[in-house]
């Protein structure tokens, strides 16, 4: 799918946090000679807009201080993993972060796994970021670390920090006590190192089945922290992987690839949201324990973004795809990056909004009007202005004759002219909103009514004269004069009215599908209470028309954004438009309809 910004590169400048600043202290303390950063999503589903919260502060700190920002794919569990979302993965990082890959985004080189090398007489690893073009590299993978992790887990149970337990799944929660009980040290925690390297090694030779054995970090099963509980390091799972085919059965949890991960990729800092925070001491301890060779990671952390009439889990979000309440992963209604993307989410808009959103270390609910502003305000300026139709009411005017032709001049954008002008085709029959009139209408009405008139954009005034409707009364035709005296340059251009609606010409109009989107949920918080969140999906989050639009709209360029002037904007959509046969899909309306203003006339 192809969006490419008009300046891929540019951004508002970054604000201060918390984060950059602690950067920006490291690196005048001389800690790091370069920073380093890394975006780790685990291949289990698409990215949705928290993520893209976190894909633009790590690769924005690595672009503002001169660094790199590893995209690494977490892929240690096996049975939920697939190379579609690895793919999804790669095309949303490199869409989102447009140019800014030309500076900061670390590759590793095709196919290259980290060798063990000897640094100050210890065993150590290290895989370094590519130089070469984009066809000798591709992303990290934490799996490409699945013998260096095995073997520093030989080396935690040779340090006696590290046993083999027997106990079920089901024991070994129970054993792990509660926040407010120590837990309970399993019965196979004193097994001596050379049984846990046998047992060990006989776990990766696929001798067990899967649960009956696990390795567990030997810490403290009565610390306050529960994470610290002994934990689990590595599972048994007879599954073939994504990546590394069938030749492993056995697999490191997250706390342990995670860290290791880093300190072989050489991050220095591991920003990580805030539910992570308790994990840090387990992150620490594993790297300590080690006692590796070259300088640690460091873990931060930040606040995730919670996003109102918006669900951000994956599972949830998986949810509504396989039971067909959405029409896919990049359904434009989804809060994934690649619904928004099919949307027609331009990234800088995306990138303004989590750079303005700020980085904090208190959970908050950002209201979704932020995003939808700043949208607004991004193709506001980058959209043509095109006018449509969406709900078609014929106008005729009488004063016209049948196969008469007249052209106004219409500029491409209010504030830009290099963007030129365009000829519309003005002629008896047009089309105009069915909204844009009503037969009896309410006081401050100032559109089409009988005996009323208005200003056709860029064209003149029309007076409607005769009201036709069909047997059930309801209203198919508009018989109206057309004063073309009050058209831009004529004696009486000057004449003033209180409405301006727009049209279009209905001999010359491309007949089009247009797909007016809204938000997914009717309640900001989805969840509430506990409330099943599909209990409150839109019933109206979709809307299929058949539209008018103004005949430059038939071959739309890919990838052009447009306004259709008073209803919101607009962009073909690159999934199922076909040659001549464009389909719109509505980015975002012109102002916010879900506030207690809207409506109004």
């Amino acid at each position: 799918m192809s969006d490419a910004p008009a300046n891929p590169g540019t951004a508002p400048t970054a604000p201060s946090d918390f984060i950059r600043d602690l950067v920006a202290a490291d690196l005048a303390a001389g800690r790091y000679s370069q920073i380093h950063t890394r975006f780790p999503p685990e291949p289990n589903g698409y990215l949705h807009i928290g993520h893209a919260k976190s894909i633009c502060l790590n690769f924005g700190i690595a672009r503002q201080f001169g660094g790199l920002c590893n995209l690494r794919m977490d892929d240690t569990n096996p049975t939920k993993e697939d190379l579609e979302y690895v793919e999804s993965i790669m095309a949303d990082v490199q869409w989102l972060i447009g140019g800014w890959a030309d500076h900061c985004l670390g590759f590793k080189p095709k196919g290259k796994t980290p060798e063990a090398q000897s640094v100050n007489g210890q065993t150590d690893y290290h895989l370094a970021p590519a130089t070469g073009g984009s066809a000798d590299v591709e992303p990290f993978y934490a799996s490409d670390y699945f013998v260096p992790l095995y073997n520093f887990a030989v080396q935690l149970i040779t340090l006696g920090q590290a046993y083999v337990c027997d106990l079920s799944p089901e024991d070994t929660e129970k054993y792990r006590g509660t926040p407010d009980r120590p837990g309970t040290n399993s019965p196979f925690r004193d097994r001596s190192v050379a049984e846990n390297l046998e047992l060990f090694a006989r776990m990766k030779a696929g001798d067990f089945r899967d649960g009956a054995r696990t390795l567990r970090a030997k810490i403290d099963m009565t610390s306050p922290n529960i994470w610290l509980r002994d934990p689990v390091i590595y599972r048994i799972r007879h599954a073939a992987h994504h990546h590394t085919g069938n030749t492993w059965c056995l697999y490191p949890l997250y706390d342990f690839a995670h860290c290791l991960s880093d300190y072989i990729e050489g991050i220095t800092h591991s920003i990580c949201t805030l539910e992570f925070e308790v994990h840090r001491p387990l992150y620490d301890w594993i790297l300590q324990s080690l006692g590796l060779a070259r300088p640690l990671p460091h873990q931060f952390e930040f606040a995730r973004l919670n996003l109102s009439y918006t669900i951000m889990s994956k599972r949830k979000l998986l949810a509504l795809v396989n039971e067909h309440l959405v029409t896919g992963w990049d359904d434009p209604r989804m809060p994934t990056i690649s619904g928004l993307r099919r949307r027609g989410v331009p990234a800088n808009a995306l990138r303004t909004f989590a750079l303005g959103i700020g980085v904090t270390k208190f959970n908050g609910v950002t209201d979704v009007a932020v995003l939808e502003h700043a949208l607004r305000e991004e193709l506001n300026q980058v959209a043509l202005r095109r006018l449509a139709v969406l709900r078609p009411l014929k106008v005729v005017l009488t004063n016209l004759a049948p196969g008469e032709v007249l052209e106004f001049e219409a500029g491409n954008h209010p504030t830009d002219p290099d963007a030129g002008t365009r000829k519309l085709p003005f002629s008896r029959e047009l089309w105009i909103e069915q909204d844009d009139f009503m037969d009896v209408p309410p006081p401050k009405y100032f559109r089409l009514r009988p005996g009323g008139e208005v200003r056709l954009k860029y064209a003149c005034i029309i007076r409607c004269d005769e009201v036709v409707k069909d047997a059930a009364g309801q209203v198919i035709e508009l018989r109206c004069t057309a004063d073309l005296d009050t058209r831009s340059g004529g004696p009486n251009s000057a004449k003033k009215v209180k409405g301006t609606i727009h049209w279009v010409s209905a001999p010359h109009a491309v007949a089009a599908e247009v797909r007016l989107y809204d938000r997914l949920f009717t309640e900001a918080e989805p969840e509430k209470d506990g409330r099943d969140f599909k209990s409150v999906l839109n019933p109206h989050s979709l809307e299929v028309v058949t539209a008018k639009l103004e005949a430059s709209l038939a071959q739309p360029e890919s990838g052009a954004r447009f306004q259709f002037e008073r209803l919101g904007y607009f962009w073909p959509d690159p999934v199922a438009s076909q040659p001549g046969q464009p389909v719109f899909l509505r980015t975002i309306t012109m102002k916010d309809a879900w506030t207690k203003e809207a409506g109004k006339v």
